[in-house]
Formats: C-alpha cells, structure tokens, sequence
C-alpha cells in the first residue's frame, strides 16, 4: 500500500512539474508557477512514516531530474532544482512537526480546521521556501556567476503559493466523508447559493481578466472570496481559491487581464503570485475561523445539555440521598464550624423530643438536656460535634438525654466525623443512636455473666479444696498400686478445676474487654513496659525458672485505656515467654515508632513461632495455634488483645520473626495536644471487674 501511494504520489508530482515547466518566463529557466511544491509537501506528509521513505525520497529526485531534462534545463540546473526542492520539503517537515507535534504521532492526522493550523502551514511553508529559494539563488550563482534577488523572489512566492493552494485543497479533500453527492447533503437554498457563487465567479473573472483587459480592478474580486470564506464550506473555499487561482495565472500567461500590462517577467510573475496566495489565504482565514466558532457553539452547546444533565442527575441524587436520610432511624445532623446546621434528619427531631436547634443553630446542651451517665450537665465544649470542629477527626461519647419532652430519659451514643466542604471549610457529621434498649439488654447480661462466673466459682473452690484435703489424706496412706491410681486421678481433677477457672477469668476479662467504658488518658510506653517486665522477672526467678531477657526501646506515649492496655501488654509478653522452648531463655523485644499518624507497637520473641497459615486465626475466639499439652491457655488471650486494639481504633497483627519466634505489632492514637501528663504505670494496675459497662464506640 505504501508503494502504491509512492507511485501515485510520483505520477501528481511529474504532472505538476511538467505544468510548472510550462510557464517558463525567459532564459533564467525559471516557472512563473510551480504547484509541484504543494503535491511534494501533501506527498511527504503522507509518508513521513513509511518504512519505505527512502523510495519516496529516490522517486522525487528521479522524477525532478527526468522532467526538467526532458523539458530543456541543463544538468547543473536539475542539480541544483533536487537540492533545493530536497531542503525546502526538509525544513517544512521539520518546522510542521516542532509546531504540531500531535498531529505527527505515529497514528496522526494532518489537519486544517482552524486558523492557527493555517498560519503554522504558512509560516513554515514561508520558512521552507526561503530556504529553498537560498539555495536556488546560490546555486545559479554558482551557474551564471551572478545572483538575482527578482529571481529568488520569484522562487519564494510562486512555490509558497503552490503549496497555499495545493495542500489546503488537498487536506480538506481527504476529510470527505465519502461520495455521495453534494446536492443531498446540503438544503436546495444552500446548493443555490453555491451555484450562485459559481456563477457569479465565473462572470467576474471573465469580465475582469477579458472585458476590462489592462485595469486595476482584480481587487473587486476578493468580494467573491469573501462570500465563499463566510457562506460555503470550507473544502469548496480551498478549491475555489485553487481554481481561481489557475484562472488568474493561466490570463496572466495568455495576455490579457490586469496583470499582462505589467513591465517584466519577475514583477509580473511576483503580482500574480500575490494576487493569488492574498485570494487563497482570505478564503481560508474567514472559512476556518467560522469553522473554529461553529464547533466551539457545538461544543458549548454539548456542554449546555451535560451540565444539564449532571443537574438533573445532581436533583435526583439530591432527592434520593434525602429520602435515604429521613427513612433513617437514627439522627444525623451537620454542622458548620460556626454552629449553623445545615442538614438534619427527621429521625434527630424525634430523638430530641422534638427539640430543634432555634435559628438553624446549635443551642446549648441545657437547651437539648444532655448530661453524663452519672448524672453531671454535660458542657458545651464537650459534644461530639464541639470536639469534631475543635480538630478531632472522631469522636465518640454516650450520654443521658433527658428534657421536659422526654422525662424518663433515653440513653444515647452520639459519634462525629470531620468532614470539609469544598472550600476546605471543616464540617461536623454527627449521628445519634437511641441506646437505651440495647444498654438496659447489655447491662443484663453483664449481671447475668457476673452471677454464673460467680456461682461457677464457689462450686470450683469447694472441689478444690476437696481434691486437696483428699490428696493430703492419701500421704499417710502405705504405697498400693490403687493408692498412686487415686494420686493421680486427683491430679487430673485439680488441673481441670484450674483449667476451669482460667475459662472463667479469660471470659470475665473478655467481657470487660468488650463492654467496659473506654477512658483514654496519656500513658507512658516506656513505664508501663518496664513496669510489666520487672512484674514477669520477680514471678520467673520465685518460681526458680529461667529468667526472662527484655529489651525495651518505647520512647514514645499513647492515649489509650490505662487498665486495657496494661492487660493487652501483659497477655501479649505472656504469650512470648509462655511459648517458648522449655531449654531456651525466653528473649522478648518491645519496641515502638511512628507509623503513620498513629504509634506501632511491636512485641517480637524467641519462642516457638505460629504454624503456617495461621496468622490470622489466632484471633479468633477459642482458638490454640498449639494444641500439645505442654502449652496450656483457654485460646481467648489473643481475642481479648484484638478486642482491646480494636476499642482503640487501632489494629494487630501477626507475622513470624526473621530471627525466629513470632512478632506482633498493633497501633494506638498518639497523645493529642492539650491532654494531661502520662499516669504512673501503678495506676493502670487497677482490675477491670468492677467497672461499669457502656456500648463500645468501635463495633
């Protein structure tokens, strides 16, 4: 195919060369027209890409050299027409591709719809002949020891009108859509006025070139340009320029017309070129920039409808997300950073009471009848929605609410996100949840945990004692075989109650862990580490076992639950001394960094590791990664460790040491500004039985 295109591209050009030829002015072998220099520049646009440019290349210096020594130059004029020809067609190329690199992608498309493509096309085409016409002059000068500026002139302009008539017409020509003929694309009023135009292009020319032979008046005819450029497309203004320029250098040649009186072949040669490019240039400016305002007007009116469309979409978005808010059975309430409430649900008005923020702004808690759970006013300063807009991301809080509207009270959990509105302006999303129900329901099975633990505990104690009253009345027993059977009977007893009462501890604290009132406060890592430490060092050498080694690098504090995380902290060094080899010292490493905007902590050992694929399951309820007898535990520690990171916002995970043994790191929130000093490690020693239990703020 692209072979095929060379050789058509080859035969236009010979064609076109063999016409310019034609108009040969005089001895100086010069044409007065040369529409080659159009066809060389559409020819190689079209295969600047071609794996066989060379062949165009060799098809051009080929066809120049037959041509011209076939129409009568000497050889040292084809020489210097091929070089001159080569670095115009050269530069045009290369100030085309710089000017519009898009266009000159490897799938590009050369183009000509706006005027800005027309004066790029100009410009380099000026640049591309003036070059070319550098290196005719030298070259004749080299031939005739003499330089023309008249001659080089006339090379400048008549190659640059070839190429504004040429390749225009023959850029628009490819973008037609197909063939079907014209006078069914059009309205007949618009085929009428083109045929109009036609007519009237062809009188005047006739009447300007013929009639008025000799007078000034070829100026009247940009008139018709100027018709064409504003009414008809812009395919038939480019081949309207083409044919009338033809028409005018054709006259010019023949004799008659406004051009013929003038005094010698380069200024007569120079007018018509000028006459034509102006008539070429005029048409195309004005067609393509109606083109240009035709498609923004598309564009803008496509742009109308989407906008519309969006607006639409944005309304019944709007709808919906507002008919989704109202079914909702909790509130939901923003608010700006000035208190003004710019959404609210019916759900909120029914929660309060029907107590609505007066002048769309927030009232006072004394307005709302908010309080804490022991019955204290709760302060302005401390509702989620003040907290959220003062700088925290969430908050979370449970409350009473109670008001003249609503005199029995309602337990309520309230939780605000930060939020931005499009100008970076913070918003408070809060929404209530009316708790009561499933307060009064966990408080009950909190008593109901409390009672069995506690009746499960007494039977314990009493078969406990048994079990040893009854071992120590077998020491006075004389050895029997049946005696050493009851021995051990009785010990398999006493390691089930103990097993049994670890159960009952590890299902104690997992409730605490999963229903107690999360407090933060700032707490000390470094403290609280060692503190737990020196805790397992004492219990270790009391009980003449192997002593554990730590290494502690925590500088930094966290805001969490004093009690929480000194169990959380304590079951997981448990754990790394509990599962470790019963020869092996246990070596346990806690250490902690900022990851994030939150405080990782890792707690990493020497023990056994955690089988494969179970890294995850170890959380779960009830689960034992290692199920020998020479590991005891219940399989809650882990989960009761999860649901107090958890509680915190925070998550953990597992992952097996590279020097051997496990690793577990979980985050806590950083110490944010204003909060008090970190507490002693001694009071996050205080057990977790007795406190009171509240809805958790993380489900």
């Amino acid at each position: 195919m692209s072979l095929l295109r060379t050789g058509l591209f080859a035969l236009a050009y010979a064609v076109a060369t063999v016409a310019g030829r034609q108009t040969v002015m005089d001895d100086t072998n010069l044409s007065m027209v040369w529409p080659a220099a159009g066809v060389l520049v559409l020819w190689f646009c079209a295969q600047r890409h071609s794996r066989t440019f060379a062949v165009d290349v060799a098809a051009l210096v080929a066809v120049t050299v037959t041509v011209n020594l076939a129409t009568g130059a000497s050889g040292r004029f084809v020489v210097v027409v091929v070089l001159a020809n080569l670095c115009q067609v050269a530069l045009t190329l290369v100030l085309l591709r710089r000017w519009q690199p898009a266009q000159w992608q490897a799938d590009g498309q050369l183009g000509l719809a706006r005027p800005r493509d027309l004066w790029i096309l100009l410009a380099a085409t000026i640049a591309g002949t003036g070059l070319g016409a550098v290196v005719g002059a030298a070259g004749m000068w080299l031939i005739n020891g003499n330089v023309s500026v008249a001659s080089g002139a006339v090379w400048l302009i008549r190659n640059a009108a070839g190429v504004l008539l040429i390749v225009p017409a023959g850029l628009r020509l490819r973008r037609l859509p197909g063939w079907t003929p014209w006078w069914r694309a059009v309205p007949w009023w618009r085929s009428a006025e083109c045929a109009a135009l036609i007519a009237g292009s062809v009188l005047a020319y006739w009447f300007t070139f013929v009639v008025l032979n000799g007078l000034p008046v070829a100026f009247t005819l940009i008139a018709l340009t100027i018709w064409a450029g504003l009414r008809m497309p812009t395919t038939f203004v480019a081949l309207h320029g083409l044919v009338a320029g033809a028409v005018a250098v054709v006259f010019t040649l023949a004799g008659p017309g406004p051009f013929a009186g003038i005094t010698g072949h380069a200024p007569r040669a120079l007018v018509a070129q000028l006459f034509v490019s102006m008539i070429a240039v005029i048409g195309l400016v004005l067609a393509l920039g109606r083109d240009e305002r035709q498609a923004l007007l598309r564009q803008l009116t496509e742009d109308k409808a989407d906008l519309a469309q969006q607006k639409d979409q944005a309304q019944r978005h709007g709808q919906l997300l507002s008919a989704i808010i109202d079914s909702m059975t909790d509130g939901v309430t923003v608010v700006e950073a000035d208190g003004r409430v710019v959404l609210r649900n019916a759900a909120l008005a029914r929660l309060l009471g029907g107590r609505i923020s007066p002048n769309d702004r927030v009232a006072s808690t004394s307005f709302y009848g908010l309080y804490h759970l022991d019955g204290r006013p709760m302060a302005d300063h401390e509702t989620v929605n003040a907290r959220v807009l003062a700088g925290e991301d969430r908050a979370w809080i449970e409350m009473l609410l109670r008001n003249p509207e609503v005199p029995e009270g309602r337990i309520v959990t309230a939780t605000g996100t930060r939020l931005f509105d499009a100008q970076g302006a913070p918003l408070a999303v809060v929404v209530l949840h009316d708790a009561t129900a499933e307060r009064r329901h966990r408080d009950e099975l909190t008593a109901f945990a409390g009672v069995v633990a506690h009746d499960l505990q007494n039977p314990l104690m009493a078969m406990r004692a048994w079990t040893e009253a009854a071992a120590d009345a077998l020491q006075d027993v004389p050895p029997h075989p049946m005696v050493s059977e009851a021995e051990s009977s009785l010990l398999r007893a006493q390691r089930a109650g103990a097993r049994m009462r670890a159960l009952i501890d590890d299902l104690l604290a997992y409730t605490t862990a999963r229903d107690a009132t999360v407090r933060p406060v700032a707490l000390d890592l470094e403290r609280l580490v060692t503190d737990i430490a020196s805790a397992r060092v004492d219990a270790a050498s009391a009980a003449g076992g192997l002593v554990p080694r730590f290494t502690i690098n925590t500088p930094h504090q966290v805001y969490g639950d004093p009690p929480l995380i000194r169990q959380l902290l304590d079951n997981l060094i448990g754990n790394a001394i509990k599962y470790t080899a019963g020869d092996v010292v246990p070596a346990v490493t806690v250490t902690s960094a900022v990851q994030d905007d939150r405080i990782a902590v890792t707690v990493a050992d020497n023990g056994v590791g955690i089988p494969a694929g179970q890294h995850e399951a170890i959380f779960g309820n009830f689960h034992r990664a290692h199920t020998g007898s020479s590991f005891a535990g219940t399989g809650l520690g882990l989960s009761i460790c999860q649901r107090i990171v958890h509680r915190h916002g925070g998550v953990i995970s597992a992952a097996d040491d590279p020097g051997g043994g496990s690793r577990f790191t979980f985050t806590l929130s950083p110490v944010p500004p204003g909060s008090a000093g970190p507490v002693h490690p001694a009071e996050t020693r205080h057990g977790l039985s007795g406190r009171p239990h509240s809805p958790d703020p993380h489900p």
